[in-house]
């Protein structure tokens, strides 16, 4: 499973969460944290939740995974126990294209970022043209 870099991340996340007024936070490896309710420091909210929800317990409902094929861009979303926490999975990281194995790979994916939790990435939507604060 070969990661990708910031910089790409952030720009898939920006095309599929595409409404400028949208509040998320993408962690190192491709796990991204929707804020339904943003408030104060977002890199902080987003951690708590990931914190909670990116870890997995096998047997548990922190291992159950969901998989999107996505429209509007090559790869995958993998869902997880939380539905604002969404792991994005390139077409070249899984083993085989099979919904399973994407499965997997995201969910391994999100378990390194809830244990790391390192952001990349803050995307502020409180602040867009339109938005009351």
């Amino acid at each position: 499973m070969t990661g990708m870099d910031a910089e790409t991340l952030t720009k898939i996340w920006t095309r599929l969460l595409a409404d400028p007024e949208k509040s998320w936070v993408l962690f190192e490896h491709g796990t991204c944290v929707v804020l339904t309710a943003p408030e104060g420091d977002l890199a902080e909210q987003a951690t708590e939740l990931l914190r909670e929800f990116g870890p997995v317990h096998v047997g548990s409902p922190a291992a159950d995974f969901g998989v999107i094929d996505l429209k509007d861009a090559e790869g995958w979303v993998v869902t997880g126990h939380h539905q604002d926490v969404l792991t994005y999975v390139a077409p070249h990281e899984p083993h085989e294209p099979s919904e399973f194995a994407v499965g997997l790979c995201g969910r391994s994916k999100r378990d390194r970022d809830g244990g790391e939790l390192h952001v990349v990435h803050v995307a502020d939507g409180r602040h867009a043209p339109g938005v009351e604060v």
